[in-house]
């Protein structure tokens, strides 16, 4: 069979596989469920780099390989998913699928930046990376199950709200700036506020 299947990139694998689940929900009018399955892609996201980067004896086309299909995956589940969920949702005004559009060009150009500095940077060193080159496309997976939470405070003016965060966040990661990669206790902190949002979404708490 083409490709590998080795555990540094099951995690990416089963992110995939929730997200094109998310999508089905979304269209379906699950949002709930949605924002459930987009917040569990983000998650297996944060650790497939770690466990990736723990396998010592991947062979150089698996190393490019991880790149390659780690930019792929996160386009369909941070890029393509988002824009089916926010337009599903209500985003469909001239303005709103504007927006989703910008959101989709910015996350492709970013990944297919990040896909040719990435290799050219581990070509030079095996230290993992300190600083991040502008916003990662996976920050919507926080940020939108937050802002869901948060949609019974705003209203009428939550539409306009998503639009906002969508441009920003799309503006965000084509900019050029250096942004400091989380520790292990942020990151924690993370999980356990999405977590905690996507439970409250979901009235499990």
């Amino acid at each position: 069979m083409l490709g590998y299947y080795n555990y540094s990139v099951i995690l990416t694998y089963i992110g995939l596989v929730s997200s094109v689940m998310g999508m089905t929900f979304a269209v379906s009018g699950r949002y709930k469920l949605a924002i459930f399955c987009l917040a569990f892609s983000g998650l297996c996201d944060m650790f497939d780099g770690k466990i990736a980067r723990a396998m010592k004896n991947r062979t150089e086309d698996e190393k490019r390989f991880g790149i390659q299909i780690d930019s792929l995956c996160d386009m369909v589940c941070f890029g393509a998913f988002p824009v089916v969920l926010c337009y599903s949702s209500g985003m469909r005004s001239v303005s709103g699928r504007l927006i989703l559009a910008f959101y989709c060009l910015a996350s492709v150009i970013r990944l297919g930046y990040f896909n040719v500095m990435e290799e050219k940077r581990q070509n030079e060193t095996e230290e993992a990376r300190v600083y991040y080159e502008g916003l990662p496309i996976t920050t919507i997976a926080i940020v939108l199950p937050i802002a869901c939470l948060l949609k019974p405070y705003f209203g009428l003016a939550f539409g306009l709200i998503i639009q906002l965060i969508m441009f920003v966040m799309a503006f965000l990661m084509i900019f050029r700036f250096k942004l400091k990669k989380p520790g292990n206790r942020v990151l924690a902190l993370l999980v356990v506020c999405v977590g905690l949002a996507v439970l409250r979404i979901l009235h499990i708490i």
